[in-house]
């Protein structure tokens, strides 16, 4: 999130080079170049090589949707194996006493972090938190 929210932020600047985005939010360079190869992958960035070169949103920070963007980098958000999209179907499923209240978490998860976008990340600043004496 680190990355696109400071993309986000540096969208004026053509390019933003990986080595910028990784001191300023404090980031192995290593680790950004793999989560950007997703991220270009899934065509959320933009990416340039050579002199001037670096990285760009593809869109507007509103369009991405940060549940999205969990699940392409993390991988499945449920909170149990049995509701991951990929698992077999549970033999136990239809007399499972907890499955409800599985499914009701997966589902408050989901909901939660796909009312976030980019965009909103960038507002995240808590006024008022910033009294010093």
């Amino acid at each position: 999130m680190r990355i696109l929210v400071d993309l986000a932020e540096h969208q004026g600047e053509e390019y933003v080079p990986l080595k910028e985005i990784a001191e300023r939010q404090e980031i192995s360079e290593k680790y950004l170049e793999a989560i950007t190869k997703v991220l270009v992958t899934a065509r959320l960035l933009v990416g340039l090589r050579g002199k001037g070169g670096g990285y760009k949103l593809s869109r507007p920070p509103e369009e991405y949707v940060v549940g999205d963007i969990i699940r392409l980098t993390e991988g499945n958000l449920a909170p149990v194996a049995c509701l991951a999209s990929d698992s077999a179907p549970c033999p136990r499923a239809s007399r499972c006493r907890t499955l409800p209240m599985w499914e009701k978490l997966d589902g408050v998860i989901n909901e939660f972090l796909d009312s976030y976008t980019i965009a909103d990340l960038m507002q995240s600043v808590q006024d008022g938190n910033d009294y010093v004496i």
